[in-house]
């Protein structure tokens, strides 16, 4: 039996930054792995996903092009040459993670870990003690029970793919369902997205949402509104969706299930250590990423909350800070966590939504500035996509609350402004800000016309 200072369980985003700070301070630190190294992030995640989304965003550019004079034109798109650079460049991030670790002298255990007590875990015929013990295991996509469900594939089966589907259903309403939809109907194949209600992004700010899917309906993708799936069926090597009113829609070539994910707890044998969950599997944690079995921990997606790589790193290396460095107190804060969807065009938000906002403030105490345009990028372009971008405001000194928006570049520009609203930015703060001209994102220091916070949940 080895005995460690922490024991980590989940070589991704999560559970390799925890190792690495806690191993920084000196501590003995093994981390258990199973599969690729980086988990879902770098392996069929964001990184692979980004991949897409850029590639999508290069045809967009290139058909955009014509508008400023080139002679320019696309022949096609070889799959097979952009998914085997992909797959090159995820092989090169697996190794890149290895080397870390093994510089940071943390001790790399390949299998798959079962807990036998709150103390040890067991990998094959070998056993790992520590007074420490963090999960970061994840989470895995949900295939729904419906027939023959089994005919369509996943998010991890979309980066399998050896060819571009020509006709392909999406059936969800969470970001990963809107980025694949968009990005493979910017890439040319025929895109139906079912969801099960009226609106996809349901967690997102109403403008928001209603903007990006007035976007998408404009370029192509078909939305199939209120709509359940209750069979997945198959004839003539193509794919037909059958709905639980009965509505039949065929001919597709591929279909992929966007509907959730689930937490990687069924294998642990957590009821070997009495390490609480919730319905759902996820392990539930305080503030200090503490489970209810002292010296049990978890952080990333295991534990339900805003299940983004970022908010996982930032998790394990607090608790690391705490665990080995003497931080007492040292924990993550749960709120104004920035997050972008890639979409297209692709969405960035930071802090409370409008419904959030009123919910906690009071309509009385809200107020919404909101401005709508068209980027200079577009300025030949009549059908090109708008922007739009929000500041919600609390109280007579209107502190920023919450920051929205969609449009090109978006993804980049938030991320300085959720710096602002972290730090307790108000409005005329914002105003102070001398504009950057000519930008999307001075829209954001230039708003004027506000008005009263509306419910529209």
């Amino acid at each position: 039996m080895s005995n460690y200072d922490l024991v980590v369980i989940g070589g991704g985003s999560g559970g390799v930054a925890t190792a690495n700070r806690a191993s920084s301070y000196g501590a003995k630190v093994a981390l258990i792995e199973k599969g690729r190294m980086g988990g879902t992030c770098v392996n069929v995640g964001c990184v692979p996903k980004k991949i897409m989304w850029s590639a999508a965003s290069l045809h967009e550019a290139v058909t955009e092009a014509k508008n400023y004079g080139f002679d320019a034109q696309i022949n096609g798109l070889d799959w097979a040459k952009l998914k085997d650079q992909r797959d090159n460049y995820i092989q090169r991030l697996n190794a890149g993670y290895e080397r870390g670790l093994d510089g940071n002298k943390v001790e790399v255990i390949k299998g798959e870990a079962v807990f036998e007590s709150k103390n040890t875990v067991i990998v094959g015929e070998e056993r790992f003690e520590s007074s420490r013990i963090l999960i970061a295991t994840g989470g895995y996509p949900v295939i729904p029970e419906v027939a023959g469900a089994h005919l369509g594939i996943t998010s991890d089966g979309f980066f399998e793919l050896e060819h571009q589907p020509k006709k392909v259903a999406v059936v969800g309403a969470g970001y990963i369902a809107v980025e694949f939809s968009g990005l493979l109907n910017a890439l040319g194949s025929d895109v139906s997205l079912f969801l099960r209600r009226k609106n996809f992004l349901r967690h997102f700010d109403h403008s928001i949402r209603a903007s990006l899917m007035e976007e998408m309906e404009k370029d192509g993708v078909r939305i199939v509104k209120n709509t359940a799936i209750k069979e997945l069926m198959s004839h003539n090597c193509t794919l037909s969706l059958k709905s639980t009113s009965d509505e039949i829609h065929t001919d597709f070539e591929e279909v992929i299930w966007a509907v959730g994910r689930t937490p990687n707890t069924h294998t642990l044998n957590l009821k070997s250590t009495g390490v609480r969950t919730t319905k759902s599997g996820h392990v539930t944690v305080n503030k200090y990423q503490e489970t209810n079995i002292p010296g049990i921990y978890a952080v990333g997606d295991i534990t339900g909350h805003h299940e983004l790589t970022p908010v996982a790193i930032a998790a394990g290396r607090r608790l690391a800070d705490r665990l080995f460095n003497g931080q007492e107190d040292r924990h993550l804060a749960y709120e104004n966590i920035p997050t972008v969807i890639f979409s297209h065009p692709p969405i960035g938000t930071v802090g409370l939504t409008e419904e959030e906002a009123i919910e906690k403030f009071g309509n009385s105490n809200v107020r919404v500035y909101e401005s709508q345009f068209k980027p200079m990028h577009y300025a030949f372009n009549p059908d090109g996509p708008r922007c739009l971008m929000k500041l919600i405001v609390a109280g007579p000194e209107e502190q920023v609350i919450g920051c929205h928006g969609i449009g090109m570049g978006m993804d980049e520009m938030m991320q300085g402004f959720a710096v602002a609203v972290r730090m307790g930015a108000t409005k005329k703060d914002f105003d102070d800000t001398v504009a950057i001209h000519p930008t999307a994102a001075e829209e954001m220091v230039t708003m004027k016309t506000s008005r009263a916070a509306e419910n529209n949940k």
